[in-house]
């Protein structure tokens, strides 16, 4: 990217000061390395964005940002209804609401060196992964409409778990205002066989242990030492969210000169928040956050059974659970003005700092967990939210590395079975369908996540608590 066209506020704060039909300022959070490495089409969709009608303070892109469908991957924009914001699913994305889940083991890298093979050929042997994977689950018409409107609450009921878990998810593992009837029937099927699986791209579950800690005070209240394993665990809603998606953008495409729109682009395509449309993928874009939670809610459940067939004495307590590619309804002051906004999240995760009315328990002291996603061969972080962040980002912070190379030419430049071999080497091991799978996830084709964490932090979106590294990784 041209730093030329930016102003550079901080050594972590750039801005784009408004031109053309942009209504507010883009702001982008990273340190000059990262900008310099940014896609320019990463400036293309914050200015983009910038011009959307209702936008509140500014176009936001965090320090993993690269280029994505409509919204850059890295995204945060808030709306308000009340000045004609809308909602857009591709500030969503197509995989709403994946996340990561994380669990703390109450094992050691000690006390698993010895299992090791054999805890990564169980849960290879019971978490379906890859591309079209399927599960033993098979929903009815009630059951899928009870899941997405319950979520992993839902799960829990059905087995999948404990009520306590529900205690460490966002919303507490159900998004209210789902509407399942706004899901398609489409939609549906292609999630009728999926429940409880990984698929594949980035998604994965990793076993991984801590190999620093940043914040001694916050990781012990978050029950984290040095050299604990953990399990993390990254998907979303499956072919449930990628049909709500395509379905909605297609129809807001159609009625943006319905509705006065113009775009700038029409993979921004968007709806009034305050419409029947916007009402409408409000809705299902809410089953489709609970569909994610459930889905990530049996894949608790299913690494739960694999760790106790090889290291019964495991517990596998949940730390916590964060989505990324959602739009929420929340409060935020702005101009010292409390307004209920929309806000956009795509590639972002929400950082609530400590003592945000919206925490409870242990994390009204420390800030929200913010899981910070790895690449097979590179860290993973847990950080925790700071009071900064409100007023940077409606409290906003990155989701992971971040893509520095499309999956194409990855897959020109590495071959799979190398990738495993070499990591091998290094003490990790990977299962996998897909060696061209694995070859499109390469850890070369990612961001520096030292660097992206450390500008995070620098610029108060989120501070670092501890640093993993992965021993396991079930790839799709």
């Amino acid at each position: 990217m041209d730093t030329a066209r930016l102003t550079q506020v901080t050594e972590t704060e750039w801005r784009i000061e408004p031109f053309g039909a942009m209504r507010v300022p883009g702001i982008l959070y990273a340190d000059a390395d990262l900008i310099a490495a940014m896609d320019p089409k990463v400036y293309e969709q914050v200015v983009n964005v910038a011009t959307l009608p209702g936008i509140v303070t500014a176009s936001y892109a965090m320090p993993d940002a690269h280029w994505g469908y409509g919204f850059p991957i890295g995204g945060v924009a808030a709306f308000d209804p009340a000045q004609g914001g809308v909602i857009s699913a591709g500030g969503v994305g197509f995989d709403i609401s994946c996340g990561v889940r994380s669990l703390k083991t109450g094992l050691t890298r000690e006390t698993i060196e010895a299992d090791k093979q054999k805890l990564a050929d169980a849960l290879y042997s019971i978490i379906p992964a890859g591309l079209g994977s399927t599960g033993t689950i098979r929903l009815t018409d009630r059951e899928m409409n009870a899941m997405l409107a319950g979520g992993a609450r839902w799960a829990v009921k059905q087995g999948f778990g404990y009520a306590d878990d529900l205690l460490y998810v966002e919303e507490q593992g159900c998004m209210a205002g789902a509407l399942p009837a706004e899901v398609s029937q489409q939609a549906k099927k292609r999630q009728r066989h999926e429940m409880g699986t990984l698929g594949s791209g980035n998604h994965y579950l990793e076993v991984q242990e801590v190999v620093e800690i940043h914040d001694q005070r916050v990781a012990r209240t978050f029950g984290l030492r040095r050299n604990d394993i953990v399990v993390s665990i990254h998907c979303g809603s499956r072919g449930l969210g990628h049909q709500i998606g395509t379905e909605f953008l297609r129809s807001m495409a159609i009625a943006a000169n319905k509705y006065g729109i113009r775009l700038p682009d029409r993979e921004l395509a968007c709806a009034p928040i305050e419409s029947p449309l916007g009402e409408s993928y409000l809705g299902a874009m809410r089953a489709g956050i609970n569909c994610a939670l459930a889905n990530r809610q049996i894949l608790t459940h299913l690494a739960r059974r694999a760790f106790e067939a090889v290291l019964p004495q495991a517990g596998l307590e949940l730390l916590y659970d964060v989505s990324h590619n959602t739009c929420k309804q929340e409060k935020h002051l702005v101009n010292g003005q409390p307004r209920d906004l929309f806000v956009h999240r795509k590639g972002a995760t929400r950082a609530l700092g400590p003592g945000h009315a919206d925490l409870t328990g242990i994390f009204s002291d420390t800030g929200q967990p913010v899981l910070i996603g790895g690449s097979m061969g590179t860290a993973s972080y847990i950080l925790a939210g700071m009071p900064e962040s409100e007023q940077r980002c409606f409290a906003s912070a990155c989701h992971g590395a971040g893509r520095a190379m499309s999956r194409r030419k990855a897959s020109k430049q590495w071959h799979g079975h190398e990738i495993v071999d070499e990591l091998s080497q290094r003490g990790i091991l990977i299962r996998s369908q897909s060696y061209r799978g694995v070859a499109e996830e390469a850890p070369g084709a990612y961001k520096d996540v030292n660097a992206v964490v450390d500008a995070a932090e620098q610029a108060g979106l989120a501070q670092k608590v501890a640093k993993l590294i992965p021993v396991i990784c079930i790839k799709g």
